[in-house]
């Protein structure tokens, strides 16, 4: 009898070991890489663009995007420049040319991309030992930024970290269990990392 009691308390304790062990494995969802931030520059305040107006010297010029995100044209006045692509800026010209250059032709070069440095940049803040600000790196992923901050600091509640990622205009929020990736190696939440992200790390509640 007592044989039997004991192959059925081991046997309880194992089935409980197993589904403890399942929890501890948060399972997540991987953020979506996003390709245009990826792939395709936008025209930020600070740049210096050059437009060419194909046959209108007079109408090609090179501009600022000035703190507002416009730009002035002759003919045209002002138009946001800040945000678009060098083809939607063009495309935008394009018709707003329409009324006074027969079939205009026009081009948009950025001269000066000051702005980029900003954009293709990771970013970590709150309990770490030192927050960063750092240029984004091909396959760079959350590990390597925190620790690039030196890690969480002693304040650090690290397995509610967030990772935030504008994903089709709209920002979204993951989680990071940074305290199971570095203590126990879980590596569900070492997401890569794309320009733009930025992982904070909130402090403890004492």
């Amino acid at each position: 009898m007592i044989n039997v009691w004991s192959k059925a308390a081991y046997g309880l304790l194992l089935a409980l070991a197993v589904l403890l062990s399942a929890c501890s494995n948060k399972p997540v969802a991987p953020p979506p890489q996003t390709t245009d931030v990826l792939d395709e520059y936008r025209i930020g305040v600070g740049d210096s663009l050059r437009i060419n107006v194909w046959r209108n010297a007079e109408l090609s010029s090179e501009v600022p995007v000035r703190p507002d995100g416009m730009i002035s044209l002759p003919l045209v006045g002002d138009i946001k420049a800040a945000g678009q692509t060098t083809a939607e800026l063009s495309a935008a010209l394009t018709e707003a040319l329409t009324d006074y250059v027969r079939n205009p032709q026009v081009t948009v070069i950025v001269t000066n991309p000051s702005s980029s440095d900003f954009q293709r940049r990771v970013r970590i803040t709150g309990a770490v030992q030192s927050p960063q600000s750092v240029p984004y790196r091909e396959g760079m992923t959350v590990l390597d930024l925190v620790l690039m901050a030196g890690g969480p600091n002693e304040f650090a509640s690290a397995n509610k970290a967030k990772l935030y990622r504008r994903v089709e205009g709209e920002v979204k929020v993951y989680p990071i269990y940074l305290n199971d990736l570095i203590e126990k190696g879980q590596v569900q939440t070492n997401y890569s990392l794309q320009p733009s992200d930025i992982v904070t790390v909130p402090e403890r509640a004492f």
